[in-house]
């Protein structure tokens, strides 16, 4: 819970350049980039430190949705950070979801519903996920589940990470939220968090897929991701 007192405080003096600093910059970075944005790492390190965007060489657009959802996960991390030590619930889900699509194009559409469940069915990776009228039931029956553990382990997580997507509640977004719910649950249970980088994409996909049959594709992706955040973790708190 140290971690979490950390960023909670960096946060709250609004301190440039630690560890909540970069964290949030790399976290919407890497998650937004995995479903498909174009905004660079820079160019997002430029909308969280200056609120403006730059074109890079080569560059004649700039899609506005990156550029809002980029914005939007900033305020989804600090939502994150408030309610970390909280128990998971369907609120706190569905409230990551509203503020990740807030002002969106998808926030236009009157059948999206953002900050709520999917309306329309939806196949993702050519794997079919919950029915709309199923969603309710299964993401009650996945959080009671959870809440029944007696001590979280990172397996736990991921566990819950696989059938969350599985599940697919929302439209769009899945990715997002649920990867927001790991780095919280892991401040919550004292363990080490993460980040899924763009650039191992192709692995996190390859471990959600084959996880009912290999569950160490997707494990051994979130611990190397463990372990590269432990290096930020050493460089900013180290060990006295």
């Amino acid at each position: 819970m140290e971690l979490l007192k950390i960023l909670r405080e960096e946060k709250s003096i609004g301190l440039k350049g630690g560890i909540y600093h970069q964290t949030q910059i790399k976290l919407a970075y890497n998650t937004n980039r995995i479903e498909g944005s174009k905004l660079s790492e820079e160019q997002t390190r430029y909308i969280y430190e200056t609120n403006t965007i730059f074109i890079e060489n080569g560059e004649t657009t700039v899609n506005v949705d990156d550029i809002v959802e980029t914005v939007n996960h900033f305020s989804c991390f600090d939502y994150m950070l408030d309610i970390a030590d909280e128990p998971i619930s369907e609120e706190h889900i569905k409230r990551f979801h509203y503020l990740l699509k807030i002002n969106t194009s998808d926030s236009k559409k009157s059948w999206f519903r953002i900050g709520d469940y999917k309306l329309k069915p939806n196949i993702v990776g050519g794997l079919e996920t919950s029915l709309p009228s199923n969603v309710p039931i299964d993401m009650k029956n996945l959080i009671e589940a959870y809440l029944n553990k007696k001590k979280v382990t990172i397996n736990d997580i991921i566990d819950f990470h696989y059938e969350f997507e599985n599940i697919h509640p929302f439209q769009d977004g899945n990715g997002r939220v649920g990867r927001l719910i790991i780095f919280k649950e892991c401040l919550a249970n004292d363990i080490i968090p993460f980040i899924i980088e763009d650039d191992h994409k192709f692995f996190y996909y390859r471990g959600l897929s084959e996880y009912l049959k290999v569950k160490g594709y997707l494990t051994d992706t979130c611990l190397s991701a463990q372990d590269k955040y432990k290096k930020i973790l050493d460089y900013f708190l180290p060990k006295s």
